[in-house]
C-alpha cells in the first residue's frame, strides 16, 4: 500500500515534512494491521531522516507543540525501537514525492522495495538515535533550570539583621501579616485581597502580633534548650543564664517568674519578657527606648525598657554600648578630643641668652587720659604686648597705642633694641600681629622686617591657646598684679603712668621664684629670671679682700658666677620639675582623614555647632595628631579651617 500527500501552503520546514511523513507511515501501519487477518510477529518502520529518528527516540528534551503532538501520535502506534534508518537511494517512498514517468515505474523499487529485504535477516541490534544539533534546532524548547525552595516554618532572627530600627522591623513584619491575611480564602469581606501595595496604616492588632513574632524569633535563636524544657514542663538546665529568674512560659514566650506574683503592678512589669544581650533584637529595642526618652542617660533608658515589659540579660552593658555609639548623645554631651601631652619643645630646654626664643601675645585694653579739654578729658585705649622668654621664663612688656601693623612693628623694634635680636617668635595667628592678614598668611611688612633681623615667626593653630600656655600663663599673672596696682590708684591713668606700671609689673614677674623657696640657710639664693637679666642676686656679695688691681677681674668673675649659678640650678632643679605631665597622660586614638567631627563654636549654643569632615592631619614629632584641617558647610558655602583637636568632638570614624 502506498500513500502520499501534498505539502501545505504554509511551506513548513523539511524536518516538519519528514515528521508528517513518519506520522502517515504510522497511520498506514495501523490501517494495514486492522485489515489483515494475520497476526504479525514484528513491524519495522524506515525513514531516511535522522532528524525525525532523533525526535522519536528523544528522552531528554522538550519540543514545541507542532513536533510534540506528532511525536506523541507516532509513539501511540509504535515504539522507538521499531524505527530504523534507510538511505535515500533505497527508500521507495521518494518515488511518490518526485516526478517520475509511468513507463519507468516498473524499473524502480516501488513494487519490490529495498534490496536488503530479499537478503537473509541479520542479527537485530538496538540502535539509539540522538538529536541532531539540539542547540541549533528551533523545534526544541530551551532548557529551563528550576530551583527547589525549602521553606522554614519559623521566621528566623537572621532576617532581622537588615533592619536598623525596631519600628521599621515591626512595620515590615506587620506588612507580611497583612499580606498573609489578604491572601487567605476566608478573607472575603476585607477590602485588601491578594498581593497588593497597601498604603493603609497597620492596625494595632497587626503591630502587636508582629512584636510577638519578633520576640519569639529572638528567644528561639537564643534559648532553644530552655524553650524545649519549659514546653515539656521540665526544669531549665542548671547552667542556663535564666536559672535565677525562675522563667515561665506564657503565650510561647519566656518570661521572668520572680517573686512579685502578688504585687499590684501591670502584668508586663511583673513578668517581663527575657531577651539575650547579644541579639540584634535587643540592640534595636535598646536604641528604640533610648530615643523614646530623648537620648537621656542609662538610668532613664533602662527604666523605659523595664516599663515596656522587657528584661535584657546584661542590659546595663548593652545600654552603655548604645549610649557610647549614639551620634546624638555625642552631639549633646560628647567630650572634646584630647591627646597625650607632647614633649616640651627644644626652645624651652636650651641654655641660650635670654629672649632668644620668645612667645608673645597682646592683652588689654586700658583707658588712659590722652589730653585735657575744656569740657573734660579725652580718653583713648592702650594695649600691651608681653614677650616671654621660653627658656629663662623672663618677661618684657611693651605698651602700644593701637592693634595694627605699625604699632606691632614699633613694639618689636623697641623689644629688639633693649633685649637684643630674637631667633624665633611664637604666637597665635590673631590679627594682633599680622595686621590685615588671612588665616595663616603673614603681612608682608612684618615678614620683611623679621627677615632683616634674622628672625622667624611661628604661628599656633587658631583657637589653640593651650599650645601657648608658657606665655598665656604670664598674662594672667600680669593682669592680677596690674589690677592690684590700679586698685590703689585714685587718679586717672595716663600713658606715662601706664608705661611705668608695666615696667613695675615686669620687674615683679621677673623676680618671682621659679622653684619653691628653700628653707636651707646654706642656699639663700632664689632662682628667678631677674637673677639672669640684672646679674644681681638680691643679697650682698660674699665677703673677701679685693685689691684695686683685681677689681675688674673680680667683678667679672662675680657676674659670671651668678650667670653660671642660674643655668646650673635651672638645669638641675627647674627642668626636672617640668618632667611630670599634669594632665593628658593617656594616649588616645589619633584623628584621621575622613572622620566626622563636631566643630566647637564658643559664640553659639551647642545644638548649633556645625559638623565637619577632617581633610588633612598634621602629626607632631612624636607621631600623634594634635592639629587637623576640617571642611564644613555654612549656608551652602564650603569652608576650610585649621583647628586643634581640643576644639573637636568625634562623631563617627572614617570606618
Amino acid at each position: 500500500m502506498g500513500k502520499a500527500k501534498l505539502a501545505p501552503l504554509s511551506e513548513p520546514t523539511i524536518p516538519r515534512l519528514e515528521l508528517c511523513a513518519a506520522v502517515l507511515g504510522a497511520e498506514m501501519a495501523g490501517l494495514i494491521q486492522d485489515e489483515m487477518d494475520l497476526k504479525l510477529d514484528a513491524v519495522h518502520f524506515y525513514t531516511d531522516s535522522k532528524v525525525v529518528l532523533g525526535y522519536i527516540c528523544n528522552e531528554s528534551k522538550r519540543f514545541y507543540t507542532y513536533v510534540h503532538n506528532r511525536v506523541q501520535r507516532i509513539r501511540q502506534s509504535s515504539k522507538p525501537a521499531q524505527w530504523q534508518y534507510v538511505c535515500t537511494e533505497e527508500n521507495p517512498a521518494d518515488h511518490a514525492s518526485r516526478s517520475l514517468p509511468a513507463a519507468r515505474l516498473a524499473q524502480t523499487s516501488w513494487f519490490t522495495g529495498p534490496s536488503f529485504l530479499r537478503q537473509p535477516p541479520a542479527e537485530e541490534t538496538q540502535t539509539t538515535f540522538e538529536l541532531i544539533e539540539p542547540e541549533k534546532d528551533t523545534e526544541i524548547r530551551p532548557q529551563i533550570q528550576t530551583c527547589a525552595t525549602h521553606l522554614e516554618p519559623i521566621l528566623t532572627s537572621d532576617r532581622f539583621l537588615r533592619f536598623s530600627t525596631f519600628t521599621s522591623l515591626v512595620r515590615g513584619v506587620a506588612f507580611l501579616i497583612h499580606m498573609a491575611r489578604s491572601c487567605k480564602k476566608t478573607n472575603q469581606n476585607g477590602k485588601c485581597k491578594g498581593w497588593h501595595r497597601c498604603d493603609s496604616p497597620r492596625t494595632p492588632d497587626e503591630l502587636a502580633q508582629a512584636t510577638n513574632i519578633i520576640l519569639k524569633a529572638a528567644q528561639n535563636a537564643a534559648f532553644p534548650q530552655e524553650l524545649t524544657a519549659l514546653r515539656e514542663n521540665k526544669p531549665t538546665p542548671k547552667n542556663s543564664p535564666l536559672q535565677e529568674l525562675s522563667p515561665t512560659l506564657e503565650d510561647d514566650l519566656i518570661r521572668v517568674g520572680g517573686r512579685l506574683k502578688h504585687a499590684q503592678l501591670p502584668a508586663a512589669e511583673k513578668n517581663p519578657v527575657i531577651l539575650p544581650k547579644d541579639g540584634h533584637i535587643s540592640l534595636l529595642l535598646t536604641r528604640h527606648h533610648h530615643e523614646q526618652v530623648k537620648h537621656q542617660g542609662r538610668h532613664l533608658t533602662e527604666g523605659a525598657i523595664r516599663s515596656a515589659g522587657l528584661w535584657i540579660l546584661g542590659g546595663k552593658t548593652l545600654i552603655n554600648l548604645v549610649l557610647h555609639k549614639c551620634i546624638t548623645c555625642r552631639k549633646l554631651r560628647g567630650k572634646l578630643e584630647e591627646q597625650r601631652m607632647s614633649d616640651l619643645p627644644p626652645e624651652r630646654l636650651k641654655t641660650c641668652p635670654p629672649f632668644t626664643y620668645v612667645g608673645l601675645d597682646v592683652f588689654g585694653p586700658w583707658s588712659v587720659t590722652a589730653r585735657r579739654t575744656r569740657g573734660g578729658q579725652a580718653e583713648s585705649k592702650r594695649w600691651a604686648i608681653m614677650f616671654t622668654c621660653m627658656s629663662s621664663r623672663a618677661v618684657h612688656l611693651e605698651v602700644i597705642e593701637a592693634m595694627d601693623t605699625s604699632s606691632c612693628i614699633n613694639a618689636l623694634r623697641r623689644f629688639f633694641t633693649l633685649r637684643g635680636p630674637a631667633k624665633q617668635l611664637h604666637s597665635d595667628c590673631g590679627t594682633n600681629f599680622v595686621g590685615a592678614c588671612k588665616e595663616l598668611g603673614m603681612d608682608k611688612t612684618i615678614q620683611t622686617y623679621l627677615s632683616e633681623q634674622g628672625c622667624s615667626w611661628i604661628f599656633n593653630p587658631p583657637h589653640a591657646s593651650h599650645m601657648g600656655g608658657s606665655w598665656e600663663r604670664m598674662i594672667g599673672v600680669s593682669r592680677r598684679i596690674l589690677d592690684a596696682m590700679l586698685l590703689q590708684q585714685n587718679t586717672r591713668l595716663t600713658h606715662e603712668m601706664l608705661c611705668t606700671l608695666m615696667a613695675e609689673v615686669s620687674a615683679i614677674i621677673n623676680a618671682r621664684p621659679l622653684l619653691p623657696v628653700s628653707t636651707d640657710p646654706e642656699n639663700p639664693f632664689i632662682l628667678s629670671p631677674s637673677m639672669l637679666l640684672t646679674q644681681k642676686s638680691g643679697v650682698p656679695p660674699p665677703p673677701g679682700d679685693f685689691s684695686e688691681k683685681d677689681l675688674h677681674t673680680k667683678q667679672w668673675r662675680q657676674v659670671q658666677a651668678l650667670a653660671n649659678q642660674f643655668w646650673t640650678r635651672w638645669s638641675r632643679e627647674y627642668l626636672p620639675s617640668l618632667q611630670q605631665r599634669q594632665k593628658w597622660t593617656a594616649t588616645r586614638r589619633d584623628l584621621q582623614v575622613g572622620d566626622l567631627v563636631l566643630l566647637r563654636d564658643k559664640q553659639t549654643a551647642r545644638n548649633c555647632w556645625p559638623m565637619a569632615r577632617i581633610t588633612a592631619t598634621f602629626p607632631g614629632k612624636d607621631g600623634h595628631v594634635r592639629k587637623v584641617e576640617v571642611k564644613t558647610t555654612d549656608q551652602g558655602n564650603v569652608k576650610t579651617f585649621l583647628r586643634p583637636i581640643a576644639e573637636l568632638i568625634l562623631l563617627l570614624t572614617k570606618d
